[in-house]
C-alpha cells in the first residue's frame, strides 16, 4: 500500500523551482551556510572524497610543503647545504630537492645540513614528514576498509503494463563478484503539490514492492511497485505522471561478506525519468557449456514494447 508517512527528515514545504531531494550517487542535494566548520570534519572529508581527488590534493600539499621549507633554506642561506650556484631558481630547485629528500627520509648524500641553523630545520622537517606520512597512510587505509556497497543502478526505470495494471521497474546489480546477502530495499516517494494558497508543499509515501528483500542476489534484480488502486500514483495517467514533480528516494541494504557487516546505499529517480512502455532486455544467459553469464553491457539495455 502507498502510506502516506510523516516529513522523513527533508521537509514538507517545496518550491515550484525545487531540485531533487537526492543526487543520482544518493548524496543528499543540500547546501549548507553559515554552518562552522571544523577540524575532526577533515578525516570525513579526505576519506570520503574520489581517489584522483586524493592523490591530486595529497601531491599538491606535499608539494607546497617542501616548496615553504625550500624557501626557509634559502632565507638561511643555501650554502648551508650545497655550494650556490649564482642562480635564484637554480638555488630555489636545490633547496626544494634537499626538502624532498628530507622530508620523506631518503636522502642521496650529495647535499646535507652543515650548520646549526639549517640541521634543526632539516630534523624537523624530517620528523614532520613522518608524521605526515603516517598521516596520509591512515587515511588510505581508512579509505580501502571503509565499508562500502558496490550497488549498480539501472540508468534507466521504466512504467510498463505488469499483470493487470501497470508498474514501475528499475533494477540493481552488485557491482563485486561476491554475494549480497539478504538485500531489502525500501522506496520513498516524494510529491510535490501546490495548495489553495499557492505553496509548495512535499507528500511522503511509503510505496508497496512486490518483493521487499530476497536471501541473495548472484545475478540481478528488477524491484517492481504495481501502480494499483491503493498506489499514490493511480490517479495519473501515464502522461500526467512524468509532468509530476516528484522523487523516488531508494535504499539497499544488505550484509556484504567482504567486510562481515551491512552496509547500505541510497539512489533516487524523479518522475520526469521515466520511460513509458519500455522494458529491461535479460542482462544474464546461459553459455553453451551451461554456464550462467552476466553480461554488465547488457544491465542498462531497455527496448519499446512491441504493443505500443
Amino acid at each position: 500500500m502507498g502510506k502516506k508517512i510523516k516529513d522523513p527528515g527533508l521537509g514538507n514545504a517545496s518550491a515550484a523551482s525545487a531540485e531533487r531531494m537526492m543526487n543520482p550517487n544518493g548524496s543528499f542535494n543540500i547546501l549548507h551556510l553559515n554552518k562552522t566548520r571544523r577540524f575532526s570534519e577533515a578525516y570525513n572529508f579526505l576519506v570520503e572524497i574520489s581517489w584522483w581527488y586524493f592523490f591530486l590534493l595529497t601531491f599538491v600539499v606535499g608539494f607546497v610543503l617542501n616548496a615553504i621549507f625550500a624557501l626557509i633554506y634559502l632565507l638561511i642561506g643555501i650554502e648551508t647545504i650545497t655550494a650556490s650556484t649564482g642562480n635564484l631558481s637554480e638555488d630555489f630547485f636545490n633547496a626544494f630537492f634537499f626538502s624532498a629528500q628530507t622530508f620523506t627520509t631518503l636522502g642521496y648524500g650529495a647535499m646535507s645540513p652543515e650548520g646549526m641553523a639549517s640541521g634543526i630545520v632539516s630534523s624537523f622537517e624530517a620528523f614532520f614528514g613522518l608524521v605526515v606520512f603516517a598521516f596520509i597512510t591512515g587515511l588510505i587505509y581508512g579509505r580501502f576498509s571503509k565499508p562500502r556497497a558496490a550497488i549498480r543502478f539501472s540508468k534507466h526505470i521504466v512504467f510498463r503494463e505488469f499483470a493487470d495494471n501497470m508498474a514501475i521497474m528499475f533494477r540493481i546489480v552488485n557491482n563485486r563478484r561476491s554475494i549480497m546477502i539478504y538485500p531489502k530495499v525500501t522506496v520513498t516517494l516524494s510529491l510535490t503539490k501546490q495548495n489553495e494558497d499557492g505553496e509548495y508543499t512535499n507528500s511522503f509515501y511509503n510505496l508497496k514492492l512486490e518483493r521487499k528483500s530476497i536471501n541473495y542476489l548472484p545475478t540481478t534484480w528488477t524491484i517492481v511497485h504495481e501502480v494499483d488502486k491503493e498506489s499514490p500514483l493511480s490517479v495519473f495517467t501515464k502522461e500526467e505522471l512524468i509532468k509530476q514533480q516528484g522523487e523516488f528516494l531508494i535504499m539497499i541494504s544488505y550484509y556484504d561478506e567482504s567486510f562481515n557487516q551491512e552496509v547500505h546505499q541510497m539512489h533516487s529517480y524523479t518522475l520526469e525519468e521515466l520511460r513509458l512502455n519500455y522494458k529491461f532486455q535479460k542482462a544474464f544467459y546461459y553459455n553453451t557449456d551451461g554456464k550462467m553469464v552476466l553480461d554488465h553491457k547488457l544491465f542498462d539495455n531497455i527496448e519499446k514494447l512491441n504493443n505500443t
